[in-house]
């Protein structure tokens, strides 16, 4: 199974207005315990989001200067800004309860966040937020279920217990027996790395036939 954001996600919309002020921006901080917050517009759609880097720039900005390009003139901008809407970094970053968690790791890393507002796919409208910790849930599944998992698996690619000696432990999977091609080698170890709450495979396999030899001509 693949886990998603809907199934992690807190329902809690951290979000404000654009017309909200600073202060109700460290507010809102400080209550959630959150490093970021939402803006929305009327209809409840994110547009932007302001982080504590983005509140700092306050007490950090030495002013503008001449030779400033277009990073420094834009925290400037949120430096100078006294509402959410003028400090905001646009647009937002969304996710669904429908994206995958992995996905959703990707987002935050490859953006350097911590967390992403969830929208309603149909509307676009805040329906919660996902945050780091939230994602990290799917690494402290019971053993006991991701080895259901992988051996769904393993009987989707024809191969039974006979086969297969599978153990499951803080996440490390264990994998070892023989499967009947080479081939049927690659599948198999890529489908469980993709399981929910795995960390790392340790495989010892062996093959009865190496389909994947390829004969020399013959002269």
């Amino acid at each position: 199974m693949t886990a998603k954001v809907k199934d992690v996600m807190g329902k809690v919309a951290i979000a404000v207005p654009m017309d909200a002020s600073f202060a109700d921006l460290v507010a809102t901080m400080q209550r959630f315990k959150v490093g970021a917050v939402t803006v929305i517009d009327a209809d409840r759609r994110p547009v932007g989001v302001v982080s504590e880097d983005d509140i700092l720039l306050k007490e950090i900005d030495p002013g503008e200067n001449v030779l400033d390009g277009p990073r420094r003139r834009e925290e400037h901008r949120k430096a100078a800004g006294t509402k959410a809407g003028q400090i905001m970094t646009r647009p937002a970053i969304t996710v669904t309860g429908g994206t995958s968690v992995r996905d959703a790791a990707r987002l935050m890393h490859r953006n350097r966040i911590k967390q992403l507002p969830v929208i309603d796919a149909m509307t676009g409208r805040i329906v919660g937020t996902v945050h780091q910790g939230d994602l990290l849930r799917v690494f402290v599944r019971p053993a006991e279920d991701i080895l259901a998992d992988i051996e769904e698996i393993a009987a989707r690619l024809n191969l039974g217990p006979d086969d297969l000696r599978i153990t499951v432990s803080g996440g490390v999977v264990a994998i070892s027996g023989q499967v009947p091609r080479r081939s049927d080698t690659k599948p198999l170890l890529h489908a469980v790395r993709r399981v929910e709450g795995v960390v790392e495979v340790d495989a010892d396999l062996v093959f009865l036939v190496d389909d994947l030899l390829i004969a020399p001509p013959l002269l």
